[in-house]
């Protein structure tokens, strides 16, 4: 060996030696000290459509610590650029990907999870497209457009194993457990009629709104957020309609009781502790109500007034033969028996998402039943649907909560779906 050789030699391996007897230093963070949560154990989010409510659930979702969101989509460039800073805010970098199309987003192989607060018309479709790709999801109310959706929804996340979180967060709040706990232990005796409010009761069928300059694709991707809904031509007020959108399902609008329903509704079938049926029975309107009727004869009344005061938005009524509850967002629960409320600590109210967000995402690791799971969604909102379509066509309908079908009348069968527009399928 040359003389020039051996001493390079010698020197590479001086050299590498003292590398190895030189400190390694790691950042605390990354063995999970001082509280930090490892790289490993952090749940790789996604969110779609993050608007006004998205805004909310998403900020949530960026203040849990083992949550890093590498991804965001929307198919508005001021709503796409937002949310892109909020996630880089969060993470402490410029590594959020943000996307028009959502399928780019759903193709990537490291994300764990996706939220979708997208407009009415994704929420469904854009849950069960995720659960396909291998996603779980938190999907927010109104979770599906029709008694079709709903059931698919429902399928697709029990053959896949994903984990799916409705977004009716009251399942979570600690007064509303409260007051379910009083009558889930029977304080009320056997219930006979519970209460919902809709929060409105107008159904009809989609309209043709003026044509506009259409936007470029940049700025708004008009054909994606139509998505499986029929083409019309762009315009902003379609754009910016909130949950009264342009397309609820079937091409039914106006709301009915299905935005604020899927809460509402949601809670007494919780009280009921019917989660796996729905009403049977399903009644015309009568000024600001109507009746649907479960198979062993509880009374779901869904009315717009006579609540009691202070009792808040969003509330429901449970009577029972032993006596009455009321409660709502105030935090106040209203009880015919006052010592039912003896053991409640300090009182809240309101309506926060992050325990609700907390349960999906401790769900997403452990692989169990979030509150809102995806037969408690697929029921919840198949009653509101149904009660929709009766109101819709003004007639008492019975539904056979087994064959998930009217009986004996075809007109509100075709109610139940729609179909989707090219190239979108289920």
């Amino acid at each position: 060996m040359p003389a020039t050789s051996a001493v390079r030699r010698r020197e590479f391996l001086k050299r590498g030696l003292a590398a190895l007897a030189a400190p390694c230093v790691v950042p605390s963070s990354v063995l999970g000290k001082d509280g930090a949560v490892t790289p490993s154990e952090k749940i790789l989010l996604g969110a779609m459509g993050i608007g006004g409510r998205g805004g909310y659930v998403f900020g949530c979702m960026l203040r849990e610590p083992d949550v890093r969101c590498v991804a965001v989509c929307d198919v508005q460039r001021d709503r796409r650029e937002r949310a892109k800073k909020m996630a880089d805010g969060r993470n402490g970098d410029d590594k959020c990907a943000a996307y028009i199309d959502f399928r780019e987003m759903f193709a990537r192989p490291d994300i764990d999870a996706v939220l979708i607060t997208t407009g009415c018309n994704w929420h469904g479709y854009g849950a069960i497209l995720a659960a396909k790709a291998g996603k779980d999801a938190y999907c927010e109310k109104p979770c599906t457009k029709t008694i079709a959706e709903s059931l698919e929804l429902a399928a697709v996340f029990q053959r896949t194993g994903r984990v799916c979180q409705g977004g009716m967060q009251r399942r979570s709040v600690a007064h509303f457990v409260f007051a379910m706990n009083i009558i889930h232990t029977g304080k009320l005796g056997k219930l006979h009629t519970l209460h919902a409010h809709p929060g409105g009761m107008t159904v009809g069928m989609s309209g043709w709104a003026a044509a506009e300059p259409e936007p470029s694709k940049e700025d708004v991707d008009w054909d994606l957020y139509l998505g499986t809904a029929a083409w019309r031509p762009f315009n902003r007020g379609l754009l910016r309609s909130g949950w009264s959108c342009f397309e609820e399902g079937g091409g039914l609008v106006g709301a009915g009781v299905l935005p604020w329903g899927s809460h509402c509704v949601d809670l007494c079938q919780w009280a009921k502790q019917s989660d796996d049926t729905v009403p049977v029975e399903y009644h015309p309107p009568e000024g600001d109500r109507t009746l649907a009727v479960y198979a062993d004869g509880v009374k779901l009344v869904i009315r717009g007034g006579g609540w009691l005061p202070n009792v808040g938005s969003c509330p429901m009524r449970a009577e029972g033969e032993n006596g009455w509850l009321e409660v709502g967002d105030s935090g106040e629960i209203f009880v015919s028996n006052p010592e039912w409320l003896a053991a409640r600590g300090a009182k809240s109210g309101g309506y926060p998402a992050d325990s609700h967000v907390r349960d999906f995402l401790n769900c997403v690791k452990t692989r169990g039943l979030t509150k809102c799971n995806h037969v408690v969604t697929c029921n919840s909102h198949i009653a509101c649907h149904a009660a929709n379509i009766a109101l819709f066509l003004k007639r008492k309908l019975t539904y056979d909560p087994k064959k998930n079908e009217f009986v004996g009348d075809d007109e509100a069968n075709r109610l139940r779906g729609e179909a989707l527009r090219e190239p979108w399928r289920i």
